[in-house]
């Protein structure tokens, strides 16, 4: 039996691996809307709501986050028995999270966070107040004790153990202790992302301990300016509670890893941040896929680190994909198939953020591309030389139809993605439905805009040209290739059939 205060060094890799949380389930409540004024009766804000949303908090949120990343959950701790406990069984159950070990104690409420966002004069939004209920009395014996017996079957069956601990009353130290012995006598890791206390007692003995800046600060006494700070402090936290590794996560400048002494600084890419509220859950959900997936704590650090960055891109918690990640990472080795190379909207936004961030040059063209022929490929290769990544817009069928009437596209959509996927220089396809690429270039932000030689001398009907002045970009007309076009070879077919 592999104890879980060693990683298993090797592991046949699994995609869809199994992971058991525990921890201190939530629901996030979100009420957007516009701030216009004060208030007459009082000096406040004025939120005008437009839009409400429920999404999994705490624990729930690792939940979700692992569903996201490919990972099969069972999903333990404790609700109220209430309608917000419906709430957050629905939006588990939709994620396909297994919920049968989510307990309902009549005691105590389903904790919920109310978040009201305002926007004001077109800016993003942000959180004007919170609101909390809650209760952070710890669980009764005998829930505890049901509890222990469902995570003891479920160590039957995963292969990580993640705790999430919010501190509010269902990580109780008796309970930990039960959680951390029964997963070492199953031979599975197990992964503390750990309340903000001072006391780590009640993990000791646990695989890792994921605590950031500020948290690794208060738990060890120790300063924590810089990255060496961080290695030090949680070498003292590894002595003092028999920990096989630390990872302190140190937002701008990335996360410290020590393992059985030695430490390592990852740092992370300059990115823009819109909002960190679920960062240490996609830390902690990141490195519980990795590890469920065969992989070694210093090979799950990178991408925890790449998925972490993803997420604060987004408001409150998003999923991430593995695949993003992967991309966001530049791991993908050799030539990526047509439907690797095929990105939504969303995803491409958030893969061409992530190579600004690299330093890579971003291209980006785009075309109907219905009968590939010589003067596409050069306009790509030429294209491509502008930069390091192109992202290529597709016109989708019916866009094509409005342009140049109900004759065209001759190729449909998937013979036009797979053979424009096919070239090399073509690294990412995004097909859109409107009549113009506006929003795919205003999403990607590209160094570079690329059009035909034919625009020369009429730029200014070429679309997304004044964006280009936001971000610094340039225009690039391609050398036009005579004599070729899908209307003239369509044109010869129709001769040569007739």
């Amino acid at each position: 039996m592999t104890s879980p205060l060693a990683v298993p060094a090797a592991r046949p890799a699994d995609e869809h691996p199994r992971v058991c949380v525990l921890g201190d389930l939530i629901l996030d409540h979100y009420v957007s809307g516009t701030t216009r004024r004060i208030s007459q009766e009082a000096p406040v804000l004025v939120l005008e709501q437009e839009h409400e949303e429920y999404r999994p908090g705490g624990a729930a949120s690792v939940a979700h986050l692992l569903r996201g990343l490919g990972a099969q959950v069972q999903l333990i701790g404790v609700t109220g028995q209430d309608a917000e406990r419906e709430v957050l069984l629905g939006l588990l159950r939709r994620d396909h999270v297994n919920c049968t070990a989510v307990v309902a104690d009549p005691e105590r409420p389903t904790t919920i966070k109310h978040r009201y966002l305002g926007l004001a004069a077109g800016r993003h939004r942000q959180q004007i107040l919170r609101v909390d209920r809650e209760s952070t009395q710890g669980l009764s014996a005998q829930v505890q004790e049901h509890l222990a017996a469902l995570l003891e079957t479920a160590l039957e069956s995963c292969q990580v153990l993640l705790i999430s601990d919010y501190a509010k009353g269902v990580c109780t130290p008796g309970l930990l202790r039960h959680a951390i012995q029964a997963a070492r006598r199953a031979g599975v890791p197990v992964v503390v992302d750990p309340a903000r206390v001072t006391d780590y007692r009640p993990y000791a003995g646990a695989t890792l301990i994921t605590p950031n800046r500020t948290e690794a600060g208060m738990a060890s006494a120790q300063r924590i300016d810089s990255p060496q700070q961080a290695i030090t402090a949680a070498r003292v936290l590894a002595a003092q509670h028999r920990f096989h590794a630390v990872l302190v996560t140190l937002d701008a400048q990335g996360m410290v890893l020590v393992e059985q002494g030695r430490g390592k600084h990852y740092p992370t890419q300059a990115r823009e941040v819109y909002d960190v509220t679920g960062a240490g859950d996609m830390v902690l959900a990141a490195v519980g896929a990795c590890l469920g997936r065969g992989m070694s704590l210093p090979e799950a650090v990178p991408v925890a680190n790449a998925a972490a960055g993803l997420e604060v891109q987004h408001l409150g918690v998003a999923q991430v994909t593995w695949e993003e990640v992967q991309q966001a990472l530049g791991q993908r080795g050799g030539t990526l198939s047509a439907e690797q190379k095929h990105l939504e909207l969303e995803q491409a936004a958030r893969l061409a953020a992530q190579l600004r961030s690299q330093g890579k040059r971003i291209v980006f063209t785009n075309g109907c591309f219905d009968l590939l022929h010589a003067g596409h490929v050069t306009y790509l290769a030429e294209a491509k030389a502008q930069g390091d990544v192109l992202f290529v817009g597709l016109n989708s069928d019916e866009s094509i139809r409005a342009l140049k009437g109900p004759s065209r596209p001759v190729q449909k959509l998937p013979s036009r993605l797979a053979v424009l996927s096919a070239l090399e220089m073509v690294d990412y396809v995004v097909v859109f439905q409107e009549l113009t690429p506006v929003k795919l270039i205003e999403a990607i932000r590209p160094h570079v805009l690329v059009k035909g030689g034919d625009y020369r001398g009429r730029e200014e009907e070429i679309t997304g040209r004044e964006l280009l002045a936001r971000w610094g970009g340039r225009l690039h007309l391609a050398t036009f290739v005579p004599g070729v076009s899908t209307t003239k070879i369509t044109e010869t077919i129709r001769e040569v059939a007739a």
